[in-house]
């Protein structure tokens, strides 16, 4: 037994909750915690003993290890049908004239601009467009394939799918293997919000309820795509509301084993519907990702999506269950500078990711998609990479 392991043993033997206790030893144990230790963890737990057990069970799945990707983002547009009350970034399609619409060829641009620098992915979402539709989308991902057949196209959410495949009369099976064909490879997790039908019903009414999202990802499994899984946190939800959002994950995880990471979405309160609720402090934000590491026991990685957390609590959540910040994004989204994040401009070379990882006493891997490790910065020189243009 080494000294990190010695010293979660005595936390949790020295625990004087004897619910905290158990659900300590059964994380030392390796075995699942229940719905109800779960909402124990956020109702009970200090910030500190919640944080050293995900922390361990963190390193236990990856060690020092943290990934990171070479990655860009196309958001074709922010006008959409659906008017969600946590959005700062849409318009809707009455008021186009104050949001973006690009066109095939305007995309294409952006994705040639990358022609020659090693990017590995290109994250394609944005608003649910009416004149958008499905054969657009087929045409658009097929182009990308052909220009550039080894860039992974990780795109659409089950929100944007189910509107496009309601509106092709397609099932969801067809669409998915449509899409598959055509060059599209993984899917993000976005629009998963919370699941609960009465939260969602307040401020996401209009939209793919739970049970249409987990069947769209469900189905991509089957054809063997990869997905992630968010949740949208901290606005009107309660802990029992996060505890049951992640279950049904945990749940179709087990079913199916293809999301490759859970990503806990921040609420932002700027320019939305929702401006009046106080947005979630970060001890409130490190134990929800701490929480999530111990719940979600089957999935691989928890992700923190540094462009919505600021790439300070980014890097304090590595001590808190996360293994991965996702990518040099390269300015090249809105979602979240729109609706206030402190990152107004969110990119970071590559040199910036390492030496991130590098401060907070973690090893940092750059990773494809699908979490297949591409280079192991940890022997780097950062100044000989900061002189290097590869990197920057």
């Amino acid at each position: 037994m080494n000294s990190r392991q010695e010293q979660i043993h005595r936390l949790v033997e020295n625990q004087t909750d004897a619910a905290l206790r158990k659900i300590g030893e059964k994380i030392i144990q390796n075995e699942r915690i229940s719905s109800g230790e779960g909402l124990i963890l956020f109702e009970r737990a200090t910030l500190a003993y919640a944080g050293a057990l995900a922390n361990y069970v963190r390193e236990r799945l990856h060690g020092d290890k943290t990934y990171f990707n070479r990655n860009f983002h196309i958001e074709p547009t922010n006008v959409c049908v659906f008017s969600c009350a946590f959005c700062s970034y849409s318009r809707l399609y009455a008021h186009r004239d104050e949001g973006w619409e690009l066109s095939i060829e305007q995309m294409m641009d952006l994705v040639r601009n990358y022609d020659g620098r090693p990017v590995t992915e290109v994250h394609i979402v944005g608003g649910v467009h009416p004149k958008m539709n499905f054969h657009f989308f087929a045409e658009l991902i097929q182009k990308i394939k052909s220009h550039r057949p080894g860039l992974h196209i990780k795109g659409f959410t089950a929100v944007e799918l189910d509107y496009m495949f309601r509106k092709a009369k397609l099932s969801v099976e067809e669409g998915l293997k449509i899409l598959h064909e055509a060059g599209l490879d993984s899917m993000p997790g976005g629009g998963a919000e919370i699941f609960d039908a009465e939260i969602r019903k307040q401020i996401c009414d209009d939209k793919v309820n739970a049970e249409g999202w987990l069947n769209i990802h469900r189905q991509a499994h089957q054809l063997g795509m990869h997905s992630n899984a968010t949740m949208l946190y901290g606005h009107i939800e309660n802990y029992a509301h996060r505890i049951d959002h992640m279950d049904r994950l945990r749940s179709l995880q087990d079913e199916t084993g293809g999301f490759n990471t859970f990503i806990p979405l921040k609420f932002r309160n700027k320019g939305n519907d929702m401006s009046e609720v106080p947005e979630s402090s970060v001890i409130e934000d490190m134990k929800l990702y701490a929480v999530s590491r111990i719940y979600m026991d089957n999935f691989p990685h928890i992700k923190a999506y540094w462009p919505m957390l600021g790439r300070q609590s980014a890097q304090l959540s590595l001590s808190f269950g996360v293994n991965d910040l996702d990518g040099t994004i390269d300015d090249s989204t809105k979602i979240y500078s729109m609706a206030g994040s402190e990152e107004q401009h969110p990119t970071l070379t590559t040199t910036e990711l390492v030496t991130l990882i590098k401060q907070a006493k973690r090893e940092p891997v750059e990773r494809d998609t699908l979490y297949n490790e591409i280079k192991n910065y940890r022997d780097m020189d950062l100044s000989a990479m900061a002189a290097t243009p590869l990197y920057n």
